[in-house]
């Protein structure tokens, strides 16, 4: 195969992962021009000189903007992953089949002594490295939640401690900013939305259809199907 048709195999076989990657650095630095635009324009008009696209982008402004974003979507994942393990939705592909809650055998899962040929080399291990293995989706996505909580927290801090050095002010502490109105009203408006989004998704799901998406029943299939995918 040429390197033409080895690159053009690869381009579609890793479609939608370099598609939402490409979406997301667009739509990322579209914020950057954006953001530095809405604050030269409170610098402004505050008699402040304006900022340069290097200085806003290493900003805590901007960070604390990106971070907050970050941490809502993975919190959205790490609970729809943790919870789908035990909670049910009737007619839902967005659920496991009904009477499945739960952890499942190590037969469903292809683990321990039911590990096949060419099951990854975790899944067969006994002890600590199978248990993490087993669980390691839902721990990635929650230890990227906590960090990206843990960036927003400080950069927030850094950010809300600006605005109120300009209004003469005195700072506060990190821990005086996790507890302020300020910070929780920017993690919970992201929250509802995620929140909403996900239960959306699942109840949407069970009478709506997409031809072909994987994340649809099939069309014919009737509403009480439940975690049938297209």
């Amino acid at each position: 195969m040429t390197s033409a048709g080895r690159a053009g195999r690869f381009l579609r076989e890793n479609s939608l992962g370099l598609a939402f990657l490409a979406g997301f650095l667009l739509t990322l630095a579209g914020q950057l021009l954006a953001g530095r635009a809405e604050m030269n324009n409170d610098l402004v008009a505050a008699g402040l000189p304006a900022v340069g696209l290097l200085a806003y982008a290493s900003s805590s402004d901007f960070a604390v903007d990106v971070t907050e974003n970050w941490q809502s979507e993975y919190l959205q994942f790490f609970l729809y992953i943790f919870g789908t393990v035990w909670l049910l939705q009737r007619g839902s592909p967005e659920s496991k089949e009904l009477g499945r809650a739960g952890t499942e055998s190590d037969h469903d899962q292809r683990t321990g002594a039911h590990a096949r040929e060419d099951s990854p080399r975790w899944a067969s291990a006994r002890g600590w490295r199978g248990l993490v293995f087993s669980r390691s989706l839902g721990l990635v996505m929650g230890g990227i939640f906590v960090l990206s909580w843990l960036a927003q927290s400080i950069t927030g801090t850094a950010a809300y401690n600006e605005e109120r050095l300009r209004d003469l002010d005195g700072p506060v502490g990190w821990s005086g900013y996790v507890t302020s109105a300020d910070f929780w009203s920017r993690t919970l408006q992201n929250w509802q939305s995620e929140l909403l989004a996900v239960a959306s998704m699942a109840v949407l799901s069970i009478y709506l259809r997409q031809r072909g998406s994987p994340e649809s029943k099939p069309v014919g299939a009737p509403h009480t199907a439940t975690g049938v995918e297209g």
